[in-house]
């Protein structure tokens, strides 16, 4: 216990988000995503883009030097690069940012959305959706275009990794789509 308490980035961690039928609140904890009634609310680790955007001039430095897509995609060097600063803000997970970890989660670091009692139809989904639609079908769609189109996602769309060739996707993911 000792060791994790002064190692966060050792930590296992998981995202949620979640309904509240009692409180009529959806809380976020890590990043995750939600559309209410079409609209697209994500609670994206702090540091994600900035380390994305790291990654992505580093994979255009490795394809300027002569590797090729597929060399990047099965031994990404730029992610190696972004590694060690992402473990370094890892140690600020329910610091600076919420995840759950096995440890206390600081309530002002999970976004609440209250709803009132009109209809809602609320889409939950993880961060391996990088455009959450309203249907799964959609949002898979999308996730086959960025494959076929950007595989090593450094262009509109920057991840900190690219999409592994034997993998479907870059990152988990989960859909769940429900009405209240």
């Amino acid at each position: 216990m000792a060791e994790l308490t002064a190692h966060p980035e050792e930590r296992m961690t998981a995202s949620v988000v979640l309904f509240s039928r009692l409180r009529r609140e959806i809380w976020m904890i890590g990043d995750c995503l939600c559309l209410l009634n079409g609209e697209l609310i994500e609670n994206p680790k702090p540091y994600e883009q900035k380390l994305a955007e790291m990654r992505a001039a580093k994979v255009k430095e490795l394809l300027a030097a002569g590797k090729n897509q597929e060399e990047i995609l099965t031994n990404d060097e730029a992610r190696d690069y972004i590694i060690p600063r992402m473990l370094q803000e890892m140690k600020n997970q329910n610091v600076t940012y919420s995840v759950v970890d096995g440890f206390p989660i600081p309530e002002q670091l999970v976004p609440v959305l209250t709803l009132d009692f009109r209809p809602w139809e609320i889409v939950f989904a993880s961060d391996g959706y990088p455009f959450l639609c309203p249907t799964l079908e959609e949002s898979e769609v999308r996730l086959r275009h960025q494959r076929k189109t950007d595989p090593l996602n450094i262009g509109d769309f920057k991840a900190t990794k690219g999409f592994v060739p034997e993998n479907r996707s870059f990152d988990d993911r989960t859909y769940i789509r429900f009405t209240v």
